[in-house]
């Protein structure tokens, strides 16, 4: 959520920084927050006023009763004062509704160095990698013809069928040496992160309720992606449950691991908190029909080894960097060739106001695809969270949020089938990944 001072203050700045992002529409009412701050406002000065008034009258009690004279009259206007106080206190709180629901709705604003642009046209290469060449060096081309990785996954145990036959389109079964070399990356992707680079391990609620989901920003706006399920009484009547009643799939564990800090105040010297997990995630895809239809790269449910740190926001910028090398780091160690690329305003996400994508080398699309997005919120999140942390100096100030993925543990499957494939259909399997898998350096059919 966006500073509401910063509105009050700079709104044309701020309209013109949303107007950087990608909308058909305005993200930011303009008029209607301008009519509520007519009336807070109003509301605003005359509360002052009346305090004012409501001060000097309490000295004139004083000096009434200290002369011995009666104070009836002045303190009945004081109790009128009060009562009107309170009036105004209750019309102040009845403008946070509508005020929040409004703001609720608005993206963060981008940093000033990120690109401007449309869409993904706009985004800007910072550096790539290749296992065979090093920093700069393009994915060298497989001596053969490449087999996607639902062709090379097949006869390992990739099912979609099966996938579809139990739960529909978008979701599969992994059986078989399939099933543990997915289990081995999401295994070393959590070593990785937890020995190396000092993340805690958590294993968090795989369904969380909407105010886990406002703090981090997936909704209101976002509501179409998730998957909801209604908790309901014993008897399994639904009906009349609250907003908070409901449960909804987690699409990343960002959500609950960010939540955490969520209405707390913490000691600056415990900063930064740096948490990772691995999870399913699930994503209603809505509005993605029609892309990535075949195999794993756009699934209804998939796991990810999520990274998310808690940040002093003088700290925010460095850990971006920190948080990508990272991600960097799981995909050297797999010999992967990878790209990352600076997200202009147009692709970023809502809660994000600067993103690093790493993007992996897939042979049989002759392209590089996602596989990790790594955000910095700075306080976007905090704001909706009511997260903060206490200064050295006592004050309260927001912490800022960092997320993202150490990797998505299907993506870094289909660029390990993709890449490692051999003439003979095998899978050669990186030193990094063997002591997961028995010492195996092959997978054979």
């Amino acid at each position: 959520m966006l500073d509401v001072v910063s509105l009050r203050k700079d709104l044309d700045v701020v309209v013109q920084s949303l107007e950087k992002r990608k909308s058909p529409q305005p993200y930011l009412d303009v008029a209607a927050f301008q009519a509520l701050e007519v009336q807070r406002k109003t509301i605003q000065v005359r509360t002052e006023a009346l305090q004012a008034q409501r001060n000097a009258l309490s000295k004139q009690i004083g000096q009434l009763k200290s002369k011995g004279e009666s104070a009836d009259a002045v303190m009945a206007e004081v109790a009128a004062i009060k009562d009107e106080l309170d009036a105004s206190a209750t019309a102040l709180e009845a403008l946070q509704a509508p005020l929040q629901a409004l703001l609720m709705a608005v993206p963060n604003l981008p940093q000033d160095d990120v690109p401007v642009g449309p869409d993904e046209s706009a985004n800007v290469e910072l550096r790539r990698w290749s296992p065979d060449g090093g920093w700069g060096a393009s994915a060298t081309p497989l001596p053969f013809e490449p087999k996607d990785h639902v062709d090379v996954g097949e006869p390992f145990g990739l099912d979609f069928e099966m996938g579809v036959k139990l739960s529909g389109s978008r979701f599969s079964v992994l059986r078989g040496p399939v099933a543990r070399l997915h289990r081995a990356l999401a295994a070393f992707m959590l070593d990785t992160q937890t020995e190396k680079h000092g993340y805690v391990e958590c294993y968090t609620p795989y369904a969380v309720n909407a105010a886990s989901l406002r703090g981090t920003g997936q909704l209101p706006k976002f509501e179409e992606d998730l998957f909801a399920a209604i908790k309901g009484g014993q008897d399994g009547d639904t009906e009349g449950l609250s907003d908070d009643t409901a449960l909804y799939l987690i699409p990343t564990s960002e959500v609950p691991l960010t939540n955490f800090v969520r209405d707390t105040i913490i000691p600056e010297a415990e900063l930064p908190l740096k948490f990772t997990a691995h999870t399913p995630c699930f994503r209603s895809e809505a509005g993605s029909h029609g892309r990535d239809t075949r195999g794993l790269i756009r699934q209804h449910q998939f796991d990810k080894v999520e990274m998310v740190q808690i940040v002093h926001p003088e700290k925010s910028e460095e850990t971006l960097a920190e948080m990508t090398g990272h991600a960097e780091a799981i995909l050297q160690a797999l010999e992967l060739p990878y790209r990352v690329i600076l997200l202009c305003t147009g692709d970023m996400g809502f809660g994000a106001t600067k993103t690093h994508d790493l993007e992996v080398w897939l042979p049989a699309q002759n392209t590089y695809r996602e596989i990790s997005s790594v955000s910095n919120c700075q306080a976007f999140q905090a704001r909706r969270m009511q997260a903060r942390f206490k200064s050295a100096a006592g004050k309260n100030e927001w912490v800022h949020t960092l997320n993202g993925s150490g990797l998505a543990v299907g993506r870094a499957l289909v660029a390990v089938l993709e890449n490692h494939q051999q003439p003979d259909g095998s899978i050669r399997i990186p030193a990094a990944l063997q002591p997961y898998l028995g010492g195996q350096a092959f997978l054979r059919p």
